[in-house]
């Protein structure tokens, strides 16, 4: 059940990094490079991706909270994407260890509903599990198109992101599934409430995976603070890590 974690940085604030859905931790190294002078980051490969592939653990959120809060110490956790639901489920759920929490272009339900305009079409989901099935890699270089939509530049981007996805090894199509699924059927909004912990909900304003209204509201919910990116889509990370920094500075000033 290891999972592969990596230390990076030397700064007095431990911080937790948590990759999306079919990415691996290296995918965030344009956002601890600007953080790496204040804080120590450990950057965790999510069961089933980058150098975690073979582990047993399930990919699903309580579980990955509990595993990478055993391995890392008392922490700002940090996530992008499916790795900010965990990351949210981590300081709803243990947040002694998950001392603040920074969402990065995640939400706590993913999939539209009619209570939820805020979500992504739940055909976009189901098809992405049925593709899987048939055609594997088209499947994950039509996620990574989507992904770098309404970025500045959308090519460039996707020809980035298309030389990373692979860098540790192909992920287990079992979780890929898996985080399908978790995707479909979780639902964090009626918690956000009590989240006792600071809280940040930073979103790239193109982004079409996840749309900002989203995190517009959870912010509230949560009592957090909330920042658009204006130029940037799915991982404003790339190309915008110093705003993704500086969004996330009052959650670094207000660790004790």
């Amino acid at each position: 059940m290891t999972l592969h974690i990596e230390t990076h940085g030397h700064g007095d604030i431990p911080v937790v990094i948590l990759h999306g859905w079919a990415m691996h931790g290296g995918m965030m190294e344009p956002l601890c490079d600007v953080l790496a002078d204040r804080c120590t980051l450990h950057v965790v490969d999510l069961p089933g991706h980058g150098y975690s592939r073979d582990s047993t653990l399930p990919l699903e959120p309580s579980a990955c909270a509990e595993a990478i809060a055993r391995m890392t110490p008392p922490a700002i956790w940090i996530g992008w994407s499916l790795g900010g639901l965990i990351a949210m489920t981590a300081a709803l759920e243990h947040p002694q260890h998950a001392r603040a929490l920074g969402v990065i272009d995640g939400t706590p339900k993913f999939s539209r509903s009619d209570d939820w305009p805020h979500g992504s079409d739940p055909k976009l989901v189901r098809q992405l599990a049925t593709d899987l099935e048939t055609d594997y890699h088209g499947t994950l270089e039509r996620f990574i198109a989507l992904e770098a939509m309404g970025s500045r530049d959308p090519m460039a981007e996707v020809r980035h992101l298309r030389s990373l996805i692979f860098q540790r090894g192909e992920p287990d199509l079992r979780v890929l599934q898996e985080g399908i699924r978790i995707l479909e059927v979780t639902d964090r909004r009626a918690e956000l409430a009590t989240l006792s912990v600071p809280n940040a909900w930073i979103v790239g304003r193109r982004d079409r995976i996840v749309p900002p209204p989203a995190m517009a509201w959870s912010a509230e919910q949560a009592h957090g603070s909330y920042v658009e990116i204006a130029h940037a889509g799915h991982a404003p990370f790339f190309g915008y890590a110093g705003d993704v920094a500086n969004a996330l500075a009052p959650l670094l000033d207000s660790f004790r």
